[in-house]
């Protein structure tokens, strides 16, 4: 490493250690603040250790909470896990600064090593890190999967306890809340605020409530149930046993069942993130390896067409990226909406009247086909948009990459330019590099060409006889052979030629402009990606179902209306025409039923709506769905299956795009360049021997 290099290390570590000290005297003298106050009264009483990682991630909160750049990404950490603490502010705190602290562990070390490695490629470096700010959000959201997860082990744990508590209480209320009294575990939360809502004046609108923020379906199962049997009584099944634990015993094996596939979906892509990322981040050090060992594919890495390809390795790698995590997406908490999307930053933007006038002339007009069909591909990818947001990010998209794409070349272009006038002229060998005395001797000769091209730049119409005229005026060649005289003006004519064509051209205009349009088509693109991935869910969502019906139909007063209430309630992919069929059923239930029926294709679903219309008519809800209960052990199979199919396919699907970018990096900007340079170099070293032997 150079002195040079030394020094830059050291001013780094110097400064990431002023930093340091900087937050900690920060935090000293915010201790007396309002926010240190809160935080002293929420850990009193646990003050055994004054340094407790407890107490150091709540100070860390209050840091984040006060770095305006920090703050927006522990809002939305606190969004997320504000579902599964309820109103557990320490915890809530705790956990959002622990997520946060953990991902900076993370990305540190890493922002640290790019900058060592691509400390010499200004562009480079400035490319990676805001790379790295691009994945931050989502390692944050990665760990909040986690949480999900470890919530749902321990709701297994939790609901055989109620069976157990149950059998000595036989009160649904007590059973939970006698259950729910361990504090330390975050399904007490939960299991507490059911508590709250059966006892509660208004259990109905309470529960109402408690569905909008529950962290998953098996805990809205779980409350649904219990409200139930708290309502209208326990009962027994066919072998004596109760009604609701049955229940209970269906919502734990399907917990099992998501449990276990959520494992194999995690072990399926524990590495494939960070397989996909990594071309990305070895891109210097495979550049500088590949110029010091072949020193002809400088000319490559140096030049625009090495910049373009490390551009286009990087976008595969973000792209690459994402859609691993869209298609790994297996957590279910979800951020509270609260009516953000009329707030957002879009919808803002879209209300400035000038914006406003444009945008509406490029939205689909209300009442057309293409307005139907973009609302309907938004409500079936389960986006939370609006279509006027939509198009402020396809425009803005549109923009930003018109602009950087002319950008790029006319960086390119300064690039080849700068290359020309900085690349030593010298013949070297194909493998290894020049030594200092060759490079010496080669820069000498650069610049004395460089004269020669300073004096005819933008001559379009200069002859070779030009040049042989002019270079014996340089004092470099005023003793030149005819020979080296000759070589040297078919050396500076290429280089002229190249230096004069190193323009913006028309044709990158309209390239740009149809980078421009591709990055206009991208957000329709991730809706329609993200309604593909909704389609591999399907037939479990469908078995869901099978299964909320097989724990309702044995419950007195259950109708056909309750049970399309609780199918809607659970509902993601078929929700849109339910709620429809629900609005509609007042008017006449079987006619709601049967349009629902044409708006579905889907087989086992059609099969259930069926089975509703005969219920609606003719026999007991029990009987119409008997089969289902006869069938419990294939549904079960069946679901196993379905399962075992999903995770096959995407764990297919997230090998070929997460192994995409470094196929990229060792093909087109390794291997190719090699060959395709080394060619080429190799064919002039043998016009040039041949032109030597002929004199």
């Amino acid at each position: 490493m150079t002195n040079k290099s030394t020094l830059g290390v050291v001013i780094i570590v110097g400064g990431l250690l002023v930093l340091l000290a900087g937050m900690y005297i920060y935090l000293r003298s915010k201790k007396s603040n309002k926010d240190s106050k809160r935080i002293k009264e929420l850990r009193r009483g646990t003050q055994q250790n004054k340094y407790s990682l407890d107490v150091i991630y709540l100070k860390l909160y209050s840091f984040y909470k006060s770095v305006p750049m920090f703050k927006r990404y522990l809002l939305r950490l606190r969004n997320k896990l504000e579902v599964i603490y309820m109103q557990d502010e320490y915890k809530t705190r705790k956990q959002a600064a622990k997520a946060m602290t953990n991902t900076f562990l993370i990305i540190i070390p890493v922002i640290f090593l790019v900058i060592i490695f691509t400390r010499t490629d200004p562009l480079l470096l400035t490319i990676l890190l805001a790379f790295i700010v691009i994945i931050l959000e989502a390692l944050m959201s990665g760990m909040i999967d986690k949480f999900d997860t470890k919530l749902l082990k321990q709701q297994v744990s939790f609901f055989t306890e109620i069976r157990h508590t149950y059998h000595e209480y036989n009160m649904v209320e007590e059973a939970i809340y006698e259950t729910s009294q361990n504090d330390e575990l975050e399904v007490g939360v939960q299991g507490q605020k059911v508590y709250e809502i059966l006892i509660s004046e208004d259990p109905e609108s309470e529960l109402e409530e408690y569905y909008d923020t529950a962290p998953n379906s098996f805990l809205k199962e779980f409350a649904g149930i219990s409200y139930l049997t708290k309502e209208f009584g326990d009962r027994t099944d066919k072998d004596g046993s109760s009604l609701y634990l049955k229940n209970l015993e269906n919502i734990t094996k399907e917990m099992q069942m998501e449990i276990m596939k959520r494992d194999r979906i995690d072990y399926a892509f524990q590495s494939l993130s960070i397989i996909s990322i990594l071309p990305a981040l070895c891109i210097a050090p495979l550049k500088n390896w590949a110029i010091n060992n072949f020193a002809f594919t400088a000319q490559f890495y140096e030049g625009k067409i090495g910049l373009y390809a490390q551009i286009a390795l990087i976008v595969l790698t973000i792209i690459c990226y994402f859609a691993l995590r869209k298609i790994k997406d297996t957590g279910n908490i979800k951020e509270v909406d609260n009516g953000q999307t009329e707030k957002s930053w879009q919808m803002k933007l879209y209300n400035f009247p000038t914006i406003k006038v444009f945008m509406d002339l490029l939205i689909p007009k209300k009442n057309t086909k293409n307005r139907r069909l973009i609302n309907r591909l938004i409500k079936d990818s389960a986006s939370s948009q609006k279509i006027e947001a939509l198009y402020i990010n396809k425009l803005l998209i549109f923009i930003i990459a018109v602009f950087l794409t002319i950008s790029l070349f006319l960086l390119g272009h300064k690039m080849t330019r700068d290359y020309i006038y900085s690349e030593p002229t010298a013949d070297y060998n194909l493998l290894g590099g020049m030594s200092e005395r060759q490079k010496v001797e080669a820069m000498k000769v650069t610049e004395a060409q460089n004269i020669a091209l300073n004096h005819f730049k933008g001559n379009l119409q200069v002859t070779k006889q030009q040049i042989l005229d002019y270079l014996p005026w340089i004092e470099y060649y005023k003793n030149a052979k005819p020979q080296e005289l000759d070589t040297a003006a078919d050396k500076v004519l290429e280089k002229l030629n190249m230096l004069n064509s190193e323009v913006f051209q028309w044709y990158e205009l309209i390239f740009a402009l149809v980078v421009g349009f591709i990055g206009y088509c991208i957000p329709t693109w991730l809706l329609i990606l993200q309604k593909n991935i909704r389609k591999l869910d399907m037939e479990n969502e469908v078995m869901e179902f099978q299964t909320i019906i097989l724990m309702l139909m044995k419950i007195e007063r259950i109708d056909v209306e309750m049970i399309l209430e609780w199918l809607e309630r659970y509902a993601n992919i078929f929700k849109e025409p339910i709620t429809k069929c629900l609005n509609n059923f007042e008017a006449g239930g079987y006619e709601a039923l049967e349009e629902l029926k044409s708006e579905i294709a889907f087989p086992q679903l059609v099969r259930i709506i069926e089975n509703l219309q005969v219920a609606v008519e003719k026999i007991p809800i029990r009987e119409a769905f008997d089969e289902f209960d006869n069938e419990k052990e294939y549904y079960q199979e069946k679901r196993e299956e379905s399962n075992e199919r999903l995770i096959k396919r995407k764990s297919m699907i997230g090998k070929v795009i997460g192994f995409a970018p470094m196929f990229g990096i060792i093909i087109g900007y390794l291997i190719v360049p090699l060959i395709v340079i080394g060619m080429s170099a190799m064919t002039q070293t043998m016009s040039g021997m041949q032109g030597a032997a002929m004199f």
